[in-house]
């Protein structure tokens, strides 16, 4: 009786196939990701390109050619409306930092109080901090203006400053880091202690958060940084305007003064430094806690 028999696989066979399916499947995340960065980057590209050229090469050479009015370029841009440009930073730097710097504590200190204690409206809370994380910052723009108004704060740096203070995201990435990164068995070894709640908070949460702290403190500052709309609604006073508005302005006066199209594509690619500057100091933090975390395990 004839009987039916398959015909054996040989291992390297297997092993080539997985590789097959391995390198196939590695293919089209890598492909992915790749127009990802060039889509991001061809923006740059071209900033740095056009921030290189002269009044006369921006709009007759190729666009991603390099000029040769760089320097000039930057003589102009230090030189405009006295230093315009410099206390634009300036203001953005006090903006980004402080707002930045204040609500990373506000962010820390709520986030650690959600987590860690029990209190009657804890849930209620929480979810009105959701639904402001949804809420759109535009929606919020004219509201806050006329708050300001009320308080006499209009067109000063507080009303820029203080909106900034109160970042709903920064709140709830806080709280889930606070809940996974401090141990409540440690917080009841201190209290058995002694210690009281503002010194358990200082000396052993506030080490254990320091990279949700980071992020936050990075998020916010960038969010501020970029931000547009609330010192345009806010500020009247171009001796306060942050570099998006005052590059705004360049931008907005270009269209009678063609020489100030250059001058405002130098801005901004000045403005992308103290950003990328922030994120390659900071990443540091991210490298020792995993650093630590692979140690501990």
């Amino acid at each position: 009786m004839a009987t039916l028999t398959r015909p054996a696989v040989s291992r390297a066979g297997r092993a080539g196939d997985s590789r097959a399916v391995g390198a196939s499947g590695k293919l089209l995340p890598t492909i992915v990701l790749l127009i990802g960065a060039v889509y991001c980057l061809l923006p740059v590209a071209w900033v740095l390109a056009a921030a290189s050229k002269s009044r006369s090469e921006l709009f007759s050479t190729f666009t991603f050619a390099p000029g040769s009015g760089l320097l000039d370029n930057l003589r102009e841009l230090f030189a405009y409306g006295d230093g315009q440009f410099l206390m634009w930073a300036y203001n953005s730097l006090i903006f980004a930092g402080l707002g930045a710097f204040l609500s990373m504590l506000v962010s820390t200190a709520c986030g650690y109080g959600l987590a860690k204690f029990t209190f009657p409206g804890r849930s209620l809370i929480f979810y009105a901090i959701l639904g402001g994380v949804l809420l759109p910052g535009i929606t919020l723009a004219i509201p806050q203006y006329l708050l300001m108004s009320e308080l006499g704060l209009a067109g000063t740096y507080w009303s820029v400053l203080l909106p900034s203070i109160i970042s709903p995201f920064g709140i709830y990435l806080s709280r889930v880091y606070a809940a996974g990164a401090v141990p409540s068995e440690t917080l009841e070894a201190a209290r058995i202690d002694g210690a009281s709640e503002w010194r358990i908070f200082r000396s052993v949460a506030l080490p254990m958060m320091v990279p949700g702290m980071v992020t936050v403190f990075m998020l916010q500052f960038v969010g501020i940084w970029n931000n547009f709309l609330l010192p345009f609604i806010m500020l009247s006073d171009q001796r306060k305007y942050p570099l998006t508005v005052g590059l705004y302005t360049l931008l907005a006066n270009g269209s009678g003064q063609p020489a100030l199209y250059s001058l405002a594509i130098v801005g901004a690619l000045l403005s992308i430094i103290p950003l990328v500057a922030l994120i390659l100091f900071l990443q540091r933090f991210w490298r020792m806690d995993l650093i630590s975390g692979g140690l501990k395990g």
